[in-house]
């Protein structure tokens, strides 16, 4: 799956110049015995854009459509010197389809932000998940490996606890207003009402 260039060139240039990078190495290529300078940035999904609830109709299970949830996020970082912060990031995705679903199949938006610590946005980078689930399964679970972050810093005294990596589904206005009332759908447990 192609989602960030293939030549090791900078997609944004905010700020410090924090670079999204493909085809450029993993983090594992560049490892030798020497320690980090200092921590690894935080690398974490927000809660406002971690899942994404497709439903048609009132807000019950059997009107969902689709599900998708970041389960998990791990970064991992190389950097020595005044060298620039090499960062990988794996995410545990669990995608859903519901009593709603009308095809075995969906794409699933998502981005990859690198952050000031608290601050803005150095940049930002969005690509598509493929998912379709096999017969008989409601659930798919996937690891995203996401390498060649780059992140340079201003010189050997700045270290990665200034800055942040943030995953998560690139959502509408509507979803996005849906995740962050809170609401869950409501899944009915009750049988329905007998007439008389």
């Amino acid at each position: 799956m192609k989602r960030f260039a293939p030549a090791c060139l900078g997609l944004s240039a905010m700020l410090l110049s924090a670079t999204l990078l493909s085809a450029c190495g993993s983090v594992a290529e560049s490892l030798d015995d020497k320690p980090n300078v200092g921590p690894c940035p935080v690398a974490a999904a927000l809660y406002d854009t971690s899942r994404l609830v497709e439903i048609n109709g009132a807000e019950k299970h059997e009107n969902v459509v689709f599900t998708g949830a970041v389960e998990g996020v791990r970064g991992y970082c190389r950097y020595v010197g005044n060298n620039p912060i090499t960062m990988e990031v794996e995410v545990d995705f669990a995608f859903g389809q519901g009593p709603k679903a009308t095809t075995s199949s969906r794409t699933y938006p998502v981005y990859i932000t690198v952050t000031r610590r608290d601050k803005s946005v150095l940049a930002k980078q969005k690509f598509d998940i493929a998912v379709a689930w096999p017969a008989g399964k409601d659930v798919v679970r996937h690891t995203e490996t996401i390498p060649g972050i780059v992140i340079p810093r201003a010189n050997d005294t700045v270290s990665g606890s200034n800055f942040e990596v943030f995953v998560g589904f690139d959502l509408t206005p509507e979803q996005l207003a849906y995740n962050r009332s809170g609401t869950r759908f409501t899944i009915n447990v009750a049988k329905p009402a007998q007439p008389k």
